[in-house]
């Protein structure tokens, strides 16, 4: 991903707000020292104004990249340090999902993050969390409840990456949600998924182990369909691949309720 695209992206709904904000400050600097003239040449710039569909599909996927990026910066932090695993987990998604040169330029903007939260924190310890929410409510309002349910279960994925989710992430992942338009039950969801109980399988469907058979059902195809891949699929395939991934742990958890339950 060449740092022009990033830049492009980034114009159009996060060009103002306060996601505009953070990304004049982790961007800026970098802005300035790389890719200014492929930006200002008019390619990916000036907004959604006269470009092609491909571009806007640029624009899509790296608004959906930052975003990630600013609410892992809060996630990371929830327990006041930042864990190697974390970020070195940060840094194979973005290798693996967009590229090897989305790597050093995303690590760059997380690290910017972390300085930015510190000066904010230094004047009112409410300061950034209070940003991180504003955030979550533009992303709700330009971005697709699909999107955003995918953008939450990389998210989970990040806090579990140390083998530990701590009580600090889950509280800072429902803070998330909620400023995202999504539930604290959407979490629970999120960080059961793969596991290999029947009270985890449970939480994935978002049920109670006292629903009747037909519940489970109906959760099951209330799930399935807002976690289909194909609902994600103009953020390229690597994207629907991973929606893929979490749709058959899905899968994997209704066929272990059901076969507890002797249901067919």
């Amino acid at each position: 991903m060449g740092f022009g695209k990033w830049i492009g992206g980034i114009v159009g709904f996060m060009a103002a707000g306060p996601l505009g904000a953070l990304a004049g400050y982790a961007i800026g600097s970098m802005f300035e020292s790389k890719d200014e003239d492929n930006y200002t040449s008019g390619e990916f710039g000036g907004g959604y104004s006269g470009r092609t569909y491909q571009n806007q599909a640029y624009g899509q996927r790296n608004s959906f990249l930052f975003s990630l990026l600013v609410m892992a910066s809060y996630i990371i932090k929830a327990d006041g340090k930042v864990m190697h695993s974390e970020m070195e987990f940060v840094r194979q998604f973005l290798r693996v999902n967009f590229g090897e040169a989305a790597v050093a330029e995303g690590n760059q903007i997380l690290l910017n993050l972390f300085e930015q939260r510190k000066q904010m924190d230094a004047k009112n310890p409410s300061a950034f969390k209070n940003t991180i929410f504003e955030c979550g409510m533009q992303i709700r309002q330009n971005m697709g409840y699909e999107e955003r349910l995918q953008l939450l279960s990389f998210l989970a994925k990040i806090a579990q990456s140390d083998g530990n989710v701590c009580q600090a992430e889950i509280e800072a992942l429902k803070e998330v949600a909620t400023s995202m338009g999504l539930s604290a039950q959407e979490v629970e969801s999120m960080l059961n998924l793969g596991g290999n109980t029947l009270e985890q399988a449970y939480k994935v469907l978002e049920i109670e182990s006292t629903a009747t058979d037909d519940e489970v059902k109906a959760a099951y195809r209330k799930l399935a369909l807002k976690h289909h891949p194909d609902r994600v699929a103009t953020l390229g395939e690597d994207v629907k691949k991973a929606a893929e991934e979490k749709f058959q742990q899905i899968n994997n958890a209704k066929e272990m309720i059901y076969k507890a339950r002797g249901m067919k």
